[in-house]
Protein backbone atom coordinates (compact mmCIF):
# COMPACT_ATOMS: atom_id res chain seq x y z
CA UNK A 1 0.00 0.00 0.00
CA UNK A 2 1.33 3.44 -0.88
CA UNK A 3 2.37 5.76 1.89
CA UNK A 4 -0.36 8.33 1.24
CA UNK A 5 -3.04 5.63 1.18
CA UNK A 6 -1.89 4.43 4.61
CA UNK A 7 -2.08 7.95 5.97
CA UNK A 8 -5.55 8.53 4.58
CA UNK A 9 -6.72 5.25 6.09
CA UNK A 10 -5.34 6.29 9.48
CA UNK A 11 -7.05 9.66 9.16
CA UNK A 12 -10.39 8.04 8.39
CA UNK A 13 -10.02 5.68 11.35
CA UNK A 14 -9.06 8.47 13.76
CA UNK A 15 -11.61 11.05 12.69
CA UNK A 16 -11.03 14.24 14.62
CA UNK A 17 -9.52 12.59 17.69
CA UNK A 18 -5.88 12.47 18.61
CA UNK A 19 -3.24 15.08 18.99
CA UNK A 20 -4.47 17.06 16.02
CA UNK A 21 -8.10 18.12 15.75
CA UNK A 22 -10.03 19.12 12.61
CA UNK A 23 -8.27 22.46 12.45
CA UNK A 24 -4.87 21.04 13.29
CA UNK A 25 -4.96 22.58 16.77
CA UNK A 26 -2.73 21.10 19.45
CA UNK A 27 -2.44 22.06 23.10
CA UNK A 28 0.59 23.94 24.36
CA UNK A 29 2.55 21.82 26.83
CA UNK A 30 5.22 22.71 29.37
CA UNK A 31 7.76 20.57 27.50
CA UNK A 32 7.05 22.41 24.24
CA UNK A 33 7.33 25.82 25.90
CA UNK A 34 10.58 24.90 27.65
CA UNK A 35 12.06 23.47 24.45
CA UNK A 36 11.26 26.62 22.48
CA UNK A 37 12.56 28.81 25.32
CA UNK A 38 15.85 26.89 25.36
CA UNK A 39 16.21 27.28 21.60
CA UNK A 40 15.49 31.02 21.53
CA UNK A 41 18.07 31.68 24.26
CA UNK A 42 20.46 31.20 21.35
CA UNK A 43 18.45 33.67 19.27
CA UNK A 44 18.81 36.27 22.02
CA UNK A 45 22.58 35.77 22.11
CA UNK A 46 22.70 36.04 18.31
CA UNK A 47 21.04 39.46 18.47
CA UNK A 48 23.12 40.52 21.45
CA UNK A 49 26.26 39.63 19.50
CA UNK A 50 25.18 41.84 16.58
CA UNK A 51 24.32 44.74 18.88
CA UNK A 52 27.44 44.47 21.06
CA UNK A 53 29.86 46.38 18.84
CA UNK A 54 27.94 49.66 18.77
CA UNK A 55 27.93 50.51 22.52
CA UNK A 56 31.32 48.83 23.12
CA UNK A 57 33.19 50.74 20.42
CA UNK A 58 34.48 53.76 22.35
CA UNK A 59 35.49 51.73 25.43
CA UNK A 60 37.38 49.03 23.52
CA UNK A 61 39.22 51.55 21.34
CA UNK A 62 40.25 53.61 24.38
CA UNK A 63 41.24 50.70 26.63
CA UNK A 64 43.13 48.62 24.08
CA UNK A 65 44.44 51.45 21.92
CA UNK A 66 42.87 50.14 18.71
CA UNK A 67 42.65 52.09 15.49
CA UNK A 68 39.38 52.52 13.62
CA UNK A 69 40.63 49.95 11.11
CA UNK A 70 41.32 47.47 13.94
CA UNK A 71 37.85 47.93 15.34
CA UNK A 72 36.24 47.70 11.91
CA UNK A 73 37.93 44.32 11.49
CA UNK A 74 36.65 43.23 14.90
CA UNK A 75 33.09 44.18 13.99
CA UNK A 76 33.03 42.77 10.46
CA UNK A 77 34.84 39.49 11.20
CA UNK A 78 31.58 38.27 12.74
CA UNK A 79 30.21 37.86 9.20
CA UNK A 80 33.28 35.82 8.19
CA UNK A 81 32.65 33.43 11.07
CA UNK A 82 28.97 33.35 10.14
CA UNK A 83 29.82 32.35 6.61
CA UNK A 84 32.06 29.52 7.87
CA UNK A 85 29.31 28.35 10.20
CA UNK A 86 26.72 28.44 7.43
CA UNK A 87 28.88 26.13 5.28
CA UNK A 88 28.65 23.31 7.83
CA UNK A 89 25.41 24.02 9.72
CA UNK A 90 23.27 21.60 7.74
CA UNK A 91 25.75 18.72 7.86
CA UNK A 92 26.51 19.31 11.54
CA UNK A 93 22.82 19.42 12.46
CA UNK A 94 22.06 16.26 10.49
CA UNK A 95 24.89 14.27 12.09
CA UNK A 96 24.69 15.23 15.77
CA UNK A 97 21.07 16.33 15.91
CA UNK A 98 19.31 19.62 16.51
CA UNK A 99 19.71 19.49 20.28
CA UNK A 100 23.38 18.53 20.13
CA UNK A 101 24.14 21.30 17.65
CA UNK A 102 22.53 23.93 19.86
CA UNK A 103 24.54 22.66 22.84
CA UNK A 104 27.79 22.78 20.87
CA UNK A 105 27.03 26.29 19.61
CA UNK A 106 26.35 27.51 23.14
CA UNK A 107 29.78 26.20 24.22
CA UNK A 108 31.45 28.04 21.32
CA UNK A 109 29.62 31.24 22.20
CA UNK A 110 30.71 30.93 25.83
CA UNK A 111 34.30 30.64 24.68
CA UNK A 112 33.88 33.61 22.37
CA UNK A 113 32.34 35.86 25.01
CA UNK A 114 35.00 34.98 27.58
CA UNK A 115 37.76 35.62 25.04
CA UNK A 116 36.34 39.09 24.40
CA UNK A 117 35.60 39.90 28.05
CA UNK A 118 39.18 39.20 29.12
CA UNK A 119 40.94 40.46 25.98
CA UNK A 120 44.12 42.45 26.35
CA UNK A 121 44.82 42.89 22.64
CA UNK A 122 43.22 42.89 19.19
CA UNK A 123 43.92 39.27 18.23
CA UNK A 124 41.99 37.80 21.17
CA UNK A 125 39.08 40.12 20.38
CA UNK A 126 39.05 38.92 16.78
CA UNK A 127 39.39 35.27 17.79
CA UNK A 128 36.43 35.52 20.13
CA UNK A 129 34.39 37.36 17.52
CA UNK A 130 35.02 34.87 14.71
CA UNK A 131 34.16 31.94 17.02
CA UNK A 132 30.91 33.69 17.89
CA UNK A 133 30.24 34.32 14.22
CA UNK A 134 30.69 30.63 13.45
CA UNK A 135 28.21 29.69 16.18
CA UNK A 136 25.83 32.39 14.95
CA UNK A 137 25.91 30.96 11.42
CA UNK A 138 24.94 27.58 12.84
CA UNK A 139 22.24 29.13 15.04
CA UNK A 140 20.64 30.86 12.05
CA UNK A 141 19.82 27.42 10.66
CA UNK A 142 19.33 25.08 13.59
CA UNK A 143 17.05 27.21 15.78
CA UNK A 144 14.27 27.81 13.19
CA UNK A 145 14.54 24.19 12.02
CA UNK A 146 14.28 22.75 15.54
CA UNK A 147 11.31 24.93 16.47
CA UNK A 148 9.52 24.16 13.19
CA UNK A 149 10.05 20.42 13.64
CA UNK A 150 8.75 20.20 17.22
CA UNK A 151 5.83 22.64 16.97
CA UNK A 152 2.32 21.67 15.74
CA UNK A 153 1.19 23.33 12.52
CA UNK A 154 -1.32 25.69 14.14
CA UNK A 155 1.47 27.24 16.26
CA UNK A 156 4.50 26.84 14.01
CA UNK A 157 4.60 30.28 12.35
CA UNK A 158 4.41 32.29 15.56
CA UNK A 159 6.77 29.92 17.37
CA UNK A 160 9.48 30.21 14.70
CA UNK A 161 9.02 33.99 14.60
CA UNK A 162 10.04 33.97 18.27
CA UNK A 163 13.55 33.38 16.90
CA UNK A 164 13.51 36.79 15.20
CA UNK A 165 11.78 38.40 18.20
CA UNK A 166 14.55 37.26 20.51
CA UNK A 167 17.22 38.38 18.03
CA UNK A 168 15.64 41.84 18.13
CA UNK A 169 15.40 41.71 21.92
CA UNK A 170 19.09 40.84 22.07
CA UNK A 171 20.01 43.80 19.87
CA UNK A 172 17.88 46.21 21.92
CA UNK A 173 19.21 44.83 25.21
CA UNK A 174 22.82 45.27 24.08
CA UNK A 175 22.16 48.85 22.97
CA UNK A 176 20.48 49.83 26.24
CA UNK A 177 22.68 47.94 28.72
CA UNK A 178 25.73 49.15 26.82
CA UNK A 179 24.85 52.71 27.82
CA UNK A 180 25.13 51.76 31.50
CA UNK A 181 28.14 49.43 31.71
CA UNK A 182 31.62 48.84 30.29
CA UNK A 183 32.52 46.47 27.48
CA UNK A 184 33.96 43.79 29.81
CA UNK A 185 30.73 43.43 31.78
CA UNK A 186 28.68 43.71 28.60
CA UNK A 187 30.51 40.66 27.22
CA UNK A 188 30.03 38.65 30.44
CA UNK A 189 26.30 39.41 30.38
CA UNK A 190 26.18 37.91 26.89
CA UNK A 191 27.58 34.65 28.26
CA UNK A 192 24.67 34.09 30.66
CA UNK A 193 22.03 33.00 28.09
CA UNK A 194 24.63 30.62 26.62
CA UNK A 195 24.81 28.85 29.98
CA UNK A 196 21.02 28.63 30.15
CA UNK A 197 20.86 27.04 26.70
CA UNK A 198 23.74 24.68 27.41
CA UNK A 199 22.00 23.32 30.51
CA UNK A 200 18.65 23.24 28.74
CA UNK A 201 20.04 21.26 25.81
CA UNK A 202 20.46 18.28 28.14
CA UNK A 203 16.83 18.50 29.27
CA UNK A 204 14.81 19.13 26.09
CA UNK A 205 13.66 16.37 23.71
CA UNK A 206 15.33 15.90 20.34
CA UNK A 207 13.35 16.65 17.17
CA UNK A 208 11.10 13.62 16.49
CA UNK A 209 11.61 14.08 12.74
CA UNK A 210 15.39 13.89 13.10
CA UNK A 211 15.10 10.79 15.27
CA UNK A 212 13.04 9.10 12.54
CA UNK A 213 15.60 10.16 9.94
CA UNK A 214 18.44 8.47 11.83
CA UNK A 215 16.34 5.33 12.47
CA UNK A 216 15.67 5.77 16.21
CA UNK A 217 12.08 4.49 16.09
CA UNK A 218 11.80 4.03 19.85
CA UNK A 219 12.92 7.49 20.89
CA UNK A 220 10.93 9.49 18.34
CA UNK A 221 7.54 8.52 19.76
CA UNK A 222 8.74 9.26 23.30
CA UNK A 223 10.00 12.67 22.17
CA UNK A 224 6.74 13.45 20.37
CA UNK A 225 4.68 12.34 23.36
CA UNK A 226 6.66 14.56 25.74
CA UNK A 227 6.07 17.53 23.42
CA UNK A 228 2.34 16.88 22.90
CA UNK A 229 1.40 15.66 26.38
CA UNK A 230 1.03 12.24 27.99
CA UNK A 231 -2.76 12.15 27.61
CA UNK A 232 -2.79 13.00 23.90
CA UNK A 233 -3.18 10.37 21.17
CA UNK A 234 -0.17 10.96 18.90
CA UNK A 235 -0.62 7.90 16.67
CA UNK A 236 -1.70 9.77 13.52
CA UNK A 237 0.96 12.47 13.76
CA UNK A 238 3.63 9.90 14.61
CA UNK A 239 2.63 7.73 11.64
CA UNK A 240 2.61 10.70 9.26
CA UNK A 241 6.10 11.80 10.33
CA UNK A 242 7.49 8.28 10.15
CA UNK A 243 5.97 7.33 6.81
CA UNK A 244 6.91 10.54 5.01
CA UNK A 245 10.43 10.83 6.43
CA UNK A 246 11.25 7.22 5.57
CA UNK A 247 9.78 7.56 2.09
CA UNK A 248 12.00 10.52 1.17
CA UNK A 249 15.01 8.88 2.82
CA UNK A 250 14.66 5.98 0.33
CA UNK A 251 14.62 8.32 -2.65
CA UNK A 252 18.04 9.92 -2.29
CA UNK A 253 20.95 10.63 -0.02
CA UNK A 254 21.72 13.97 1.56
CA UNK A 255 24.11 15.87 -0.72
CA UNK A 256 24.42 19.13 -2.60
CA UNK A 257 23.97 17.43 -5.97
CA UNK A 258 20.59 16.09 -4.89
CA UNK A 259 19.47 19.55 -3.76
CA UNK A 260 20.03 20.80 -7.31
CA UNK A 261 17.62 18.21 -8.73
CA UNK A 262 14.82 19.77 -10.78
CA UNK A 263 12.12 18.59 -8.36
CA UNK A 264 13.57 20.91 -5.71
CA UNK A 265 14.01 23.86 -8.11
CA UNK A 266 10.88 25.71 -6.95
CA UNK A 267 11.60 25.27 -3.24
CA UNK A 268 15.23 26.28 -3.78
CA UNK A 269 14.26 29.36 -5.79
CA UNK A 270 11.83 30.51 -3.11
CA UNK A 271 14.24 29.94 -0.22
CA UNK A 272 17.39 31.33 -1.82
CA UNK A 273 15.50 34.22 -3.39
CA UNK A 274 14.00 35.31 -0.08
CA UNK A 275 17.32 34.96 1.75
CA UNK A 276 19.20 36.98 -0.88
CA UNK A 277 16.62 39.74 -1.27
CA UNK A 278 16.21 40.14 2.49
CA UNK A 279 19.98 40.49 2.79
CA UNK A 280 20.53 43.06 0.02
CA UNK A 281 17.45 45.18 0.66
CA UNK A 282 19.26 47.63 2.95
CA UNK A 283 18.30 46.39 6.40
CA UNK A 284 21.81 45.07 7.10
CA UNK A 285 23.35 48.46 6.33
CA UNK A 286 20.81 50.20 8.54
CA UNK A 287 21.45 47.78 11.44
CA UNK A 288 25.25 47.94 11.25
CA UNK A 289 25.56 51.68 10.58
CA UNK A 290 22.43 53.19 12.13
CA UNK A 291 24.38 55.68 14.25
CA UNK A 292 26.39 56.86 11.23
CA UNK A 293 23.25 57.22 9.13
CA UNK A 294 21.51 59.29 11.80
CA UNK A 295 24.52 61.55 12.26
CA UNK A 296 24.99 61.95 8.50
CA UNK A 297 21.36 62.99 8.22
CA UNK A 298 21.76 65.50 11.05
CA UNK A 299 20.01 63.58 13.83
CA UNK A 300 21.29 62.37 17.23
CA UNK A 301 22.90 58.96 16.76
CA UNK A 302 22.30 57.79 20.34
CA UNK A 303 18.63 58.77 20.47
CA UNK A 304 17.97 57.43 16.99
CA UNK A 305 19.67 54.08 17.63
CA UNK A 306 17.80 53.43 20.89
CA UNK A 307 14.51 54.47 19.27
CA UNK A 308 15.22 52.07 16.39
CA UNK A 309 16.00 49.21 18.78
CA UNK A 310 12.79 49.69 20.75
CA UNK A 311 10.56 50.29 17.71
CA UNK A 312 11.15 46.82 16.30
CA UNK A 313 9.84 44.94 19.34
CA UNK A 314 6.06 45.65 19.36
CA UNK A 315 5.48 44.62 15.70
CA UNK A 316 7.36 41.34 16.19
CA UNK A 317 5.46 40.56 19.39
CA UNK A 318 2.23 41.20 17.46
CA UNK A 319 3.51 39.07 14.59
CA UNK A 320 4.12 36.10 16.89
CA UNK A 321 0.40 36.03 17.68
CA UNK A 322 -0.88 36.91 14.20
CA UNK A 323 1.47 34.85 12.00
CA UNK A 324 -0.64 31.70 12.13
CA UNK A 325 -3.86 33.70 11.63
CA UNK A 326 -2.95 35.88 8.65
CA UNK A 327 -0.25 33.68 7.13
CA UNK A 328 3.27 34.23 5.83
CA UNK A 329 2.57 35.90 2.47
CA UNK A 330 0.53 38.90 3.72
CA UNK A 331 3.11 39.74 6.39
CA UNK A 332 5.97 39.34 3.90
CA UNK A 333 4.20 41.65 1.45
CA UNK A 334 3.61 44.27 4.16
CA UNK A 335 7.25 44.01 5.18
CA UNK A 336 8.46 44.55 1.60
CA UNK A 337 6.17 47.56 1.21
CA UNK A 338 7.46 48.93 4.52
CA UNK A 339 11.09 48.55 3.41
CA UNK A 340 10.30 50.32 0.12
CA UNK A 341 8.80 53.23 2.04
CA UNK A 342 11.65 53.25 4.58
CA UNK A 343 14.45 53.34 2.01
CA UNK A 344 12.64 55.93 -0.08
CA UNK A 345 12.15 58.14 2.98
CA UNK A 346 15.84 57.95 3.93
CA UNK A 347 16.86 58.57 0.31
CA UNK A 348 14.58 61.61 0.15
CA UNK A 349 16.09 62.92 3.40
CA UNK A 350 19.61 62.78 1.99
CA UNK A 351 18.47 64.24 -1.33
CA UNK A 352 16.89 67.20 0.47
CA UNK A 353 20.06 67.68 2.53
CA UNK A 354 22.26 67.56 -0.59
CA UNK A 355 20.22 70.30 -2.26
CA UNK A 356 19.60 72.35 0.87
CA UNK A 357 15.85 71.81 0.80
CA UNK A 358 13.92 72.07 4.10
CA UNK A 359 17.02 71.58 6.24
CA UNK A 360 15.04 71.68 9.49
CA UNK A 361 12.81 68.79 8.44
CA UNK A 362 15.00 66.50 6.34
CA UNK A 363 16.63 64.74 9.39
CA UNK A 364 13.18 63.65 10.56
CA UNK A 365 12.57 61.93 7.24
CA UNK A 366 15.66 59.80 7.91
CA UNK A 367 14.40 59.04 11.41
CA UNK A 368 10.94 58.10 10.10
CA UNK A 369 12.44 55.90 7.40
CA UNK A 370 14.71 54.00 9.75
CA UNK A 371 11.93 53.52 12.29
CA UNK A 372 9.67 52.16 9.53
CA UNK A 373 12.46 49.76 8.60
CA UNK A 374 12.87 48.72 12.25
CA UNK A 375 9.13 48.12 12.56
CA UNK A 376 8.56 46.22 9.30
CA UNK A 377 11.74 44.30 8.46
CA UNK A 378 12.20 41.99 11.49
CA UNK A 379 8.60 40.79 11.55
CA UNK A 380 8.60 39.93 7.84
CA UNK A 381 11.73 39.80 5.72
CA UNK A 382 13.90 39.44 8.80
CA UNK A 383 12.23 36.33 10.22
CA UNK A 384 9.93 34.67 7.68
CA UNK A 385 12.62 33.57 5.16
CA UNK A 386 14.13 31.37 7.89
CA UNK A 387 10.67 30.04 8.74
CA UNK A 388 9.92 29.15 5.12
CA UNK A 389 13.38 27.62 4.71
CA UNK A 390 12.68 25.35 7.68
CA UNK A 391 9.29 24.33 6.25
CA UNK A 392 9.75 23.61 2.55
CA UNK A 393 12.66 21.16 2.33
CA UNK A 394 12.17 17.45 3.10
CA UNK A 395 14.48 15.69 5.56
CA UNK A 396 16.66 14.05 2.90
CA UNK A 397 17.91 17.42 1.59
CA UNK A 398 17.12 19.78 4.45
CA UNK A 399 20.69 19.92 5.75
CA UNK A 400 22.32 20.67 2.39
CA UNK A 401 19.55 23.04 1.28
CA UNK A 402 19.54 24.83 4.63
CA UNK A 403 23.31 25.29 4.51
CA UNK A 404 23.03 26.74 1.02
CA UNK A 405 20.28 29.11 2.13
CA UNK A 406 22.27 30.36 5.12
CA UNK A 407 25.37 30.79 2.93
CA UNK A 408 23.34 32.97 0.55
CA UNK A 409 21.96 34.95 3.50
CA UNK A 410 25.43 35.46 4.97
CA UNK A 411 26.96 36.47 1.65
CA UNK A 412 24.22 38.96 0.83
CA UNK A 413 24.51 40.48 4.30
CA UNK A 414 28.29 40.69 3.96
CA UNK A 415 28.03 42.37 0.55
CA UNK A 416 25.83 45.12 1.98
CA UNK A 417 27.88 45.57 5.17
CA UNK A 418 31.14 45.74 3.19
CA UNK A 419 29.98 48.04 0.39
CA UNK A 420 27.67 50.28 2.40
CA UNK A 421 30.22 52.94 3.38
CA UNK A 422 31.61 53.05 -0.15
CA UNK A 423 28.11 53.50 -1.55
CA UNK A 424 27.36 56.24 0.96
CA UNK A 425 30.53 58.08 -0.10
CA UNK A 426 29.41 57.81 -3.72
CA UNK A 427 25.87 59.06 -3.04
CA UNK A 428 23.87 58.78 0.18
CA UNK A 429 20.55 59.37 -1.54
CA UNK A 430 21.49 57.10 -4.46
CA UNK A 431 22.35 54.29 -2.06
CA UNK A 432 18.89 54.24 -0.55
CA UNK A 433 17.15 54.71 -3.89
CA UNK A 434 18.94 51.49 -4.96
CA UNK A 435 17.71 49.74 -1.83
CA UNK A 436 14.18 50.99 -2.49
CA UNK A 437 14.33 49.56 -6.02
CA UNK A 438 15.52 46.19 -4.69
CA UNK A 439 12.57 46.10 -2.31
CA UNK A 440 10.18 46.77 -5.19
CA UNK A 441 11.61 43.66 -6.88
CA UNK A 442 11.24 41.79 -3.56
CA UNK A 443 7.57 42.72 -3.49
CA UNK A 444 7.09 41.29 -6.99
CA UNK A 445 9.05 38.14 -6.11
CA UNK A 446 6.85 37.44 -3.09
CA UNK A 447 3.65 38.16 -5.03
CA UNK A 448 4.53 35.79 -7.86
CA UNK A 449 6.54 32.94 -6.33
CA UNK A 450 6.25 32.60 -2.55
CA UNK A 451 3.60 30.05 -1.45
CA UNK A 452 1.46 30.23 1.66
CA UNK A 453 2.45 27.56 4.19
CA UNK A 454 0.06 28.47 7.03
CA UNK A 455 -2.03 25.67 8.51
CA UNK A 456 -0.23 22.77 6.80
CA UNK A 457 2.03 20.12 8.25
CA UNK A 458 5.67 20.07 7.18
CA UNK A 459 5.01 16.84 5.28
CA UNK A 460 2.10 18.40 3.36
CA UNK A 461 4.16 21.48 2.43
CA UNK A 462 7.19 19.51 1.32
CA UNK A 463 5.22 16.99 -0.71
CA UNK A 464 3.27 19.68 -2.56
CA UNK A 465 6.39 21.72 -3.41
CA UNK A 466 8.77 18.91 -4.40
CA UNK A 467 6.27 16.50 -5.92
CA UNK A 468 7.97 13.59 -4.19
CA UNK A 469 4.67 11.72 -3.97
CA UNK A 470 2.06 11.05 -6.61
CA UNK A 471 -0.59 13.24 -5.02
CA UNK A 472 -1.01 15.69 -2.20
CA UNK A 473 -2.50 14.93 1.20
CA UNK A 474 -6.11 15.57 1.89
CA UNK A 475 -6.29 18.82 3.90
Amino acid sequence: MKMEEKLLLKLEEKGSTGSVDDDGATAITAALVFSIFTAVCGSFVLGYTCGYTSPAQSGIIADLGLSIADYSLFGSILTVGGLLGSLVCGTLTDYIGRRGTMGLSSVLLLIGWLAIAFSQNAWSLDLGRIIMGFAGGVYSYVIPVYIAEITPKNLRGGAVLLHQLMVSCGIAFAYIVGLMTNWHVLALIGALPCLVQLIGSFLIPESPRWLVKVGDDKSYEAALRSLRGQNIDISYEAAEIKEYTKSVAKISKHNLHEVLHTKYAYALTVSLGLMALAGIGGATGILFYATTIFESAGFSGTIGTVAMALTQLPPIILGVFLMDHFGRRPILLCSAVGMCMACFSVALSFLMKEHGWMKDYSPYLALIGILISAATFPVGLGGIPSLIMSEIFPMNVKGAAGSLAIVVSSLSGWIVSYTFNFLMEWSSSGTFFIFASINVFTLLFISILVPETKGRTLEEIQESLTHTLDRTYVH
